[in-house]
């Protein structure tokens, strides 16, 4: 289920203020000021404000388009009168209407000069503040206890961790949770096999083996019917809450968590094991689930299993789709423990928006769950639930992504991969970094690279993984920001001068006697633009293109224009717009959960 709309933007989230005089993007501040004429045309109306492709123009705005068919009046008459009641003197140079009701503007230099100084000595480099904080709980990563990580876990962590980042700059209240699978027949599986296998079973878990044991545990299990039956026997007095029992599975668990956790630290991710929240945890509210939902009526049964029938739901042959919520034998399943968690996280913790990073195969189970919910009353009005799907990360064969061997590839081997290959490329690019700072480097980068190669892709497209493209130092790749924002810092090194010190001095504007400065200027001001957008979707893709495109406009702008070598009357102009292009790769590629090494 995609958002639904309490914003022009179709976002949950509000829009974004700043009450401390910094200022906010480009294409907000325009549109601020546009909004008044269109209000009084009609209350409301969009300006539909967007970049201009057309040489000499900034902005277009076409709502007038939109706006002339419910006023009833000629789209042409509906500009002219808005770039007559506009106020957009300081801003703009040129406002004009266009025959077929396009209003378009140019910026005024000056203007974008003094607004590009202002937001360069801002710390956050223009990005704003949502309006109104709100308590937003992510639900991602999710691996699965019995087994090591995989690369499967790569896309919902990664883009879960980015996303939490995003929202927790904004100013939300971000709750973290990992909803991991810690209970049913196969923990009672685990702990007869470890019981079975004694000292020898121990060692392998000790040495964090969690892949090797669960193999043996279930070649153990499938070879063995009494080991079924005990297995199934150490399930109910897991259930029953037996504490010996209670004690070998938290052994487990103890040792999964430790084993992901320390992926997740390599990998620079926010989650940590306290975020986790098992199966377990709802094992007393299933129960609780079934019986609210039986009060309301919505419980119907259907050949033998307690279901729901929410309104809109059906197969392929018309017949109305149920969710089942317990099983014909009075087992709980997936579906419970999910309707469960929607409870808890919109009544005791209280959320605005609750968000599930879950592939895109679990889309009509996400929908159906979200209705059933909202049926039952467990999400207030005004709050939402919104599931951000993604796509597969697939190999060079555009199948399921596997080592040469057919094997599930195991996340920490990926990263450790990474960072070798990564560690090879910075050494053929710089081998005069001492050995210690190349290995910080190539750590940087390597893990930069897995994690920008995934969200750079359109998170619902499946995309192909491959070595070569994501480490190369060009292209839209993490290497190539990184490697702009190394050397734009070796500028200020080569000019012993402080580039944090020269924004946060609120140095005087730049000239902007080029072109190349002009476009550099825009590009930077289009930050909270950018921001905004991919948080209001979702879409940390477009954080990614915006970083790309400014390295790019930064680049003609070095080759077009000295900067040290520049007259005194425009060097500090452009050492400014260097020092902001280069805090906001940085900051850009923070929100991404990417470091931006200081030399490379």
């Amino acid at each position: 289920m995609e958002r639904g709309g309490r914003s022009r933007s179709g976002s949950p989230f509000p829009c974004c203020s700043r009450d401390d005089g910094a200022m906010a993007g480009l294409l907000a501040l325009v549109a601020a000021r546009l909004q008044p004429a269109f209000d009084r045309l009609e209350p409301g109306a969009d300006p539909v404000l967007r970049p201009s492709g057309q040489p000499g123009v900034d902005f277009q705005a076409n709502g007038a388009l939109a706006l002339a068919k419910r006023v009833g009046r000629p789209p042409a008459d509906l500009a002219a009168e808005i770039v007559a009641t506009a106020s957009l003197g300081e801003i703009c140079t040129k406002v004009e209407a266009s025959p077929k009701g396009f209003v378009n503007l140019t910026l005024d230099d000056g203007w974008l000069a003094a607004t590009l100084a202002a937001t360069a000595a801002d710390p956050r480099l223009g990005r704003c503040l949502a309006e109104r904080s709100l308590t937003v709980v992510v639900d991602y990563s999710s691996p699965n206890l019995a087994k090591e990580m995989h690369a499967g876990h790569v896309r919902t962590t990664i883009i879960g961790d980015a996303l939490c980042r995003l929202y927790a700059d904004a100013g939300h209240r971000v709750i973290r949770e990992n909803h991991v699978g810690d209970w049913g027949t196969q923990f009672g599986m685990l702990i007869e096999y470890l019981l079975e296998s004694g000292d020898a079973g121990r060692e392998a878990l000790s040495l964090g083996d969690l892949e090797g044991f669960y193999r043996q545990a279930r070649a153990a299990f499938d070879a063995s019917e009494e080991l079924q039956d005990r297995s199934r026997s150490r399930v109910v007095l897991l259930q029953s809450g037996d504490p010996d029992t209670v004690a070998l599975w938290r052994q487990y668990v103890d040792l999964s968590v430790a084993h992901f956790t320390s992926v997740y630290h390599r990998l620079g991710v926010l989650l940590q094991p306290e975020d986790v929240v098992g199966e377990s945890f709802y094992n007393d509210l299933l129960p609780v689930v079934v019986a609210e939902l039986e009060d309301k009526g919505l419980l119907v049964e259907s050949e033998g299993a307690r279901c729901v029938f929410p309104p809109g739901f059906a197969n392929r042959e018309g017949q109305p789709l149920p969710l089942i919520v317990q099983k014909s034998d009075g087992g709980y399943n997936y579906a419970t423990t999910d309707l469960a968690a929607l409870r808890d996280r919109f009544g005791r913790l209280g959320a605005d928006v609750a968000v599930y990073v879950v592939g895109a195969p679990q889309a009509l189970h996400f929908q159906m769950v979200f209705a059933v919910g909202r049926l039952a009353g467990w999400i207030p009005e005004g709050k939402e639930p919104v599931h951000v799907m993604f796509g597969s990360m697939l190999g060079a064969d555009r199948k399921m992504f596997k080592t040469r061997a057919g094997d599930v590839v195991k996340l920490a081997e990926l990263v450790d991969e990474a960072v070798e290959r990564a560690a090879a490329a910075v050494a053929a690019k710089s081998p005069d970094l001492p050995d210690g700072e190349a290995q910080v480097v190539a750590e940087a980068v390597g893990v930069g690279a897995v994690k920008y190669a995934d969200l750079s892709t359109d998170r619902a497209r499946d995309y192909v993984f491959d070595w070569d493209r994501m480490l190369a130092f060009d292209g839209n790749t993490a290497p190539y920001l990184q490697y702009a924002h190394a050397r734009i810092r070796s500028i200020f090194r080569r000019a012993g001068l402080d580039a944090a010190g020269l924004l946060a001095g609120a140095a005087a504007p730049p000239v902007l006697a080029s072109p190349a400065e002009r476009d550099l200027a825009v590009a930077l001001l289009d930050f909270d633009t950018a921001v905004a957008a991919t948080i209001g979707t979702d879409s940390p893709h477009k954080l990614c293109s915006y970083l790309f495109d400014l390295a790019g406009v930064f680049t003609a702008f070095y080759e077009s224009c000295p900067v040290l070598r520049a007259p005194a009357e425009v060097r500090d102009g452009r050492l400014l717009l260097c020092a902001h292009t280069a805090g906001v790769l940085s900051a850009g590629l923070g929100l991404l959960g990417i470091t931006a090494p200081e030399r490379m």
